[in-house]
Parts: C-alpha cells; sequence; structure tokens
C-alpha cells in the first residue's frame, strides 16, 4: 500500500489535535472507546500509555540521526515522543493498518511541524511495505503486536528491516488469562445443577464471553488471547534475535474507573463491545436490572479491582 500523505491544508482547520477525519474500528476505539469520551479518565488512561511508551523508548536506546518504526503506531504517541527525546535528527515511520489513525497522527505531525521528520506507511507488521533490508536503527511497537495474526512473520519483518545492531523495544498486552477466566466460568456453570446456577455469574459470563473467546478453539484462533510472553521470546529467537531481554509486569490493584458512565462506555480492546451495549443487546430488561444492581455498588465502591499483565520486550539484531 502507498505511503498516506501529509496534511497540511487539514492541520490548517484545526483548533485541536483530535480531527474529525473518517473512522473505522480502531480509531474509534484509540479515540472514544477506551476511556468512554470521559475527560477525566481519558486524561488518566493517557498517563499510563504515555509512562508505557517511555519505557519502550528507554529500552530502545536511540541515538541521534537513528531512524526509527513504530509499527501500529495509532496516534504516533512513541514516534512523537522520539522526537521530543532526541530532536531534529531522527527519523520515524509510522506504520499501522489504519488508514483513519494514519491520517489522524499526519495531522498531528503537521501541527507541531515536525512532518518533515516523518513518513507515514499503510501495512501490516507481517509485510513492513516500502522499508527495505537492513535501513532501519530501531523498531518499536506497543499494544500492537497482539492483534497481529502471524506474529513470526511480524518478528521476520522487525528483524528483516533492521540494520545489524539495530534494536527492537516492544510492550505488548498479555490478556491470555482473560480468555481462561471466561473459559473456566462456563466450565463451572456447566457442572453446576440445571436451575440452580449462580445467576449472576450466569450474566458475568455472557457479558465476558462477548469481549473474549469462552472455548479452546475460539482462543486459538483469536490473536489476542492464543500467545504468552514466552511466545513472543521464541518468535524473536526464531526470527534471529540475540540479547533478548523480557519482563513481565504484573499489577493487580484498585480500579482507576469508579464512574459508572465511564464503566458502561469504555470497552478493553477495538473487538469488544462496550458493557453498555451487552445490556442493551443481550439482557432482557429485567436481568439488567438485576446485574447492575449487584455490580454498579462494587463499581462505585472504588473496591472493584484489576489485573494488568503487560510483557516489555527488547532484543538486537546481531552483526553477520
Amino acid at each position: 500500500m502507498p505511503a498516506y500523505p501529509r496534511v497540511e491544508t487539514e492541520a490548517k482547520h484545526l483548533l485541536d489535535e483530535r480531527p474529525q477525519l473518517e473512522t473505522d474500528r480502531w480509531s474509534e476505539w484509540l479515540l472514544h472507546g477506551r476511556y468512554a469520551d470521559d475527560p477525566a479518565y481519558e486524561r488518566v488512561v493517557r498517563s499510563v500509555v504515555a509512562r508505557v511508551a517511555d519505557r519502550v523508548l528507554q529500552d530502545a536506546r536511540l541515538s541521534p540521526g537513528a531512524t526509527l518504526v513504530d509499527v501500529g503506531a495509532g496516534e504516533g504517541l512513541v514516534a512523537f515522543r522520539a522526537i521530543e527525546r532526541v530532536g531534529p535528527s531522527i527519523r520515524v515511520v509510522l506504520v499501522d493498518i489504519s488508514a483513519p489513525m494514519l491520517r489522524h497522527s499526519a495531522v498531528i505531525a503537521a501541527r507541531r511541524g515536525i512532518e518533515s521528520q516523518c513518513k507515514f506507511i499503510g501495512c501490516s507488521a507481517e509485510r513492513l511495505v516500502g522499508i527495505a533490508d537492513s535501513t532501519i536503527d530501531v523498531v518499536t511497537a506497543r499494544a500492537a503486536v497482539a492483534y497481529v495474526a502471524d506474529k513470526k512473520a511480524a518478528f521476520a519483518e522487525f528483524h528483516r528491516v533492521l540494520k545489524p545492531g539495530g534494536r527492537i523495544s516492544i510492550a505488548e498486552p498479555v490478556l491470555q488469562d482473560e480468555a481462561f477466566f471466561v473459559r473456566a466460568l462456563k466450565v463451572r456453570l456447566a457442572a453446576e445443577p440445571k436451575g440452580r446456577e449462580d445467576r449472576f455469574s450466569m450474566l458475568l459470563h455472557r457479558w465476558k464471553a462477548l469481549q473474549f473467546p469462552d472455548t479452546e478453539e475460539e482462543q486459538s484462533k483469536n490473536p489476542l488471547v492464543n500467545y504468552s510472553e514466552r511466545d513472543l521470546v521464541t518468535w524473536a529467537r526464531g526470527a534471529g534475535f540475540a540479547e533478548i531481554h523480557l519482563q513481565l509486569c504484573i499489577d493487580i490493584v484498585p480500579s482507576v474507573v469508579t464512574s459508572w458512565e465511564v464503566f458502561l462506555g469504555c470497552s478493553p480492546h477495538p473487538n469488544a463491545p462496550t458493557l453498555r451495549t451487552v445490556l442493551a443487546e443481550h439482557f432482557s430488561p429485567e436481568e439488567r436490572d438485576f446485574f447492575v444492581g449487584n455490580l454498579r455498588p462494587l463499581v462505585e465502591s472504588g473496591k472493584h479491582v484489576t489485573t494488568d499483565r503487560i510483557v516489555y520486550l527488547n532484543a538486537v539484531k546481531p552483526a553477520p
């Protein structure tokens, strides 16, 4: 696919950095769904994501004059922070399968006056179109490889485009346990006597099964949940990387979401419906009242707990 052009003319008419361009499921989630269009929660999410991006860049060990490819660039967070860190000598290539997100990030680059340092390419991680062999100093990805169907091919592409001595630095969520939970809940409910199943658990399963697969077969086909942190190491080694370092961070903490409206309106990933949608389309009015009556007090009490699992991996393409 061709690179997307810079859009200076669009940038002149913007009052902020969130232009209303065409949308797809990726842009809808990145710009709206992950924080339910709530400004306060958006600030919290962006703060967390910025810390992850900074860790990715720290492990990338950027130097002046480097060329960086950011895969699944989204809003351009990693690429633009790289420019902030290194300055005008760095060049960044923003890669994404979402044309709306590429145009969105191009507008931001134009507004910031850094468009000359940026190139925008529409392609998948499995095939980095238009990037020649051994021409890149650093490849980064943040919550992007998780969605790639052929992760082995993606790591091979990262290795192909890097110069000898070049680095990869990625941060990816590990959501396998979410699918394991939904599968286990389904098995437990099936083992209960007919008519005596826990009603709240039944409705909880109905909700969660619409966000994560609840069978082994479905999980094995879903790129978001069919891998572990060890698989990432295996793919990196198989692609030819050396000096591989992986850190798995697991944080079990009180949820930062205490607003019921935000809880209803946000979703864990672009393919997941919100709880508001699930309640409207998959619950009867009486089921909605029962489920909300039990869940809402927990959310608003601040005692609701979340578990975040994220992997940081960095590695080097060795010299021949």
